[in-house]
């Protein structure tokens, strides 16, 4: 992408980001800012997007987008219920002005921060990745945000730090989906550092050029493409920096069923269902499941002798 765009890019998505804040102070919601169609994209469209032509950065797929109508209504988010649509039907009680973020544990400098102030911090990068969830669908997605890594480095973690621990609001007055005992609450996840810090690791603040909408995790979101969707926790308000590996909650929930590390392995089956190949949405045929994702030429050496089964 070249500097005009990006900067383009950037004037929109904070264009917006004003927008949706006055939205939310005058009138408590916001959601019809999030409903506008992109540009290029049909209303009856339900196939994949072709977007408008701009240079593939490094981390880019080529493959066609998910249409965004579908990658916000299409969605797992169980703080607003447990149906594929509820996040949709539900978020929208999901109030992301104020929000704060706290970085804490083995840094040098903890701190707690303004959302709109932290993504200030850094320039802002539109990443294409696929997207694998571990119950054998997948999208691609056109996400805004910066690098974890850069975070990493302002807060400039200890010797002492192996591990990132990430953990999402916990308020059932705004997340229905809390007031069940469904899973532990509230939702956490983690990363080991080296992991954390590579160039792909993305903490997400928009999609498709816009406000992140409050049903794909607003206000800010993991997104690890080499690990199946579940790892990729919304609406993060901490970031623990740790010596210990985090206790997660799929891990906590079903230890059996969903590991630590969660990388996409086609060759490691889920003990209900193979992982051998995932239904894109918009597509008709399943598809073979690439190993990592399909970023095993960026990330299979960080696993370097490791049991990928056994560490699934």
């Amino acid at each position: 992408m070249s500097k005009d765009d990006r900067a383009n890019s950037r004037r929109e998505f904070l264009r917006s980001a004003t927008l949706f804040t006055a939205t939310v102070a005058g009138l408590g919601g916001g959601l019809e800012l999030l409903t506008r169609r992109p540009a290029g994209v049909a209303e009856a469209q339900t196939g994949a997007v072709t977007r408008p032509k701009r240079p593939l950065g490094p981390y880019d797929t080529s493959e066609a987008v998910t249409p965004y109508a579908q990658a916000t209504s299409y969605n797992n988010f169980y703080e607003f219920g447990l149906s594929k649509s509820d996040p949709a039907q539900n978020a929208g009680s999901l109030r992301t002005r104020p929000w704060t973020v706290t970085i804490d544990g083995e840094v040098r400098k903890p701190q707690t921060v303004d959302i709109d102030t932290l993504q200030g911090w850094f320039p802002l990068e539109d990443r294409i990745y696929r997207m694998r969830c571990v119950e054998g669908w997948s999208m691609v997605m056109p996400w805004m945000g910066f690098p974890l890594a850069a975070l990493l480095r302002r807060i400039e973690p200890t010797s002492k730090a192996k591990y990132v621990k990430f953990t999402a609001l916990y308020d059932p007055k705004q997340m229905s989906g809390q007031r069940s005992a469904v899973l532990k609450w509230p939702y956490v996840e983690g990363l080991r550092l080296d992991e954390a810090m590579h160039p792909l690791t993305l903490l997400a603040v928009g999609l498709d050029g816009k406000i992140l909408p409050n049903q794909n995790g607003a206000p800010l979101r993991l997104v690890v493409p080499w690990k199946y969707g579940f790892k990729n926790i919304k609406s993060i308000v901490r970031i623990t920096l740790t010596s210990q590996q985090p206790q997660t909650t799929w891990s906590l929930a079903a230890p059996d069923e969903y590991g630590f590390y969660a990388n996409v392995n086609p060759q490691v089956p889920h003990p209900r269902w193979s992982q051998a190949t995932e239904r894109r949405i918009g597509e008709l045929s399943r598809r073979p499941t690439l190993l990592f994702n399909g970023y095993g030429d960026q990330v299979a050496g960080l696993y370097k002798g490791l049991d990928l089964r056994r560490n699934f």
